[in-house]
């Protein structure tokens, strides 16, 4: 069936068919189940990824291990932290490195330590001397992160480092690294027994993904 559009005073300026309207909206479905298609293909690629970070084995001597921040729980180091600090602490113990570099800026402004600041307080007491450990405490993000304790690694004359970090986090951080011109970053990774994988893996798919994105223009 078609129909008219008309102008006073005038013919018919234009015919329309009402067929337009039904293989629009097919287009439209296929055009949205394939971006659908598309990104469920991603996150499974990215899952993928995030799952794939492992220790570095054999892991060689560095001058560093890096530990990345994460929330701070008031005054002291939430239980995800501690347990990036504990694994951190056993390659230190095992003479993985000789210093820490500890990093993260400040969580909330009614907490008196950074994560940086918290986090070498948790190591000091856990027998860490001061002066084996550098502090960073003004990143918000794990580029940040890394970027920042690349300029202490420079300023130290520093070249080798152990990221250490979370199993679904050491991808994106070793990827980072490496664009950042770490020479040979290994990563140190934990398990969390203490955190929802559900909640952290969601989260990360996306995080690695906005990371994909601003790879690409750097």
């Amino acid at each position: 069936m078609e129909w008219y559009v008309y102008q006073r005073g005038s013919s018919p300026i234009r015919k329309v068919s009402r067929k337009r309207r039904p293989r629009f909206r097919r287009r439209l479905l296929l055009v949205c189940t394939a971006a659908a298609a598309a990104g469920l293909l991603w996150c499974a690629v990215a899952f993928n990824k995030i799952n794939s970070a492992a220790t570095a084995s054999p892991m060689i001597k560095a001058d560093a291990g890096i530990i990345l921040g994460m929330a701070m729980w008031g005054d002291e180091p939430s239980p995800g932290l501690k347990e990036r600090l504990e694994y951190g602490l056993q390659l230190y113990q095992e003479g993985k490195f000789s210093r820490f570099i500890v990093s993260g800026g400040l969580d909330r402004a009614d907490y008196r330590y950074t994560e940086g600041q918290g986090m070498r307080n948790y190591l000091v007491e856990h027998g860490v001397p001061d002066e084996a450990i550098l502090m960073e405490n003004e990143s918000t993000s794990t580029y940040e992160n890394l970027k920042f304790s690349q300029e202490i690694m420079q300023r130290e004359g520093m070249t080798t480092a152990v990221i250490i970090t979370h199993t679904f986090h050491g991808q994106r951080a070793l990827e980072i690294a490496e664009e950042f011109g770490y020479i040979s970053p290994q990563l140190g990774v934990t398990e969390s027994e203490t955190m929802s994988m559900l909640k952290y893996k969601s989260r990360e798919i996306l995080a690695y993904s906005k990371w994909k994105l601003q790879q690409l223009f750097m």
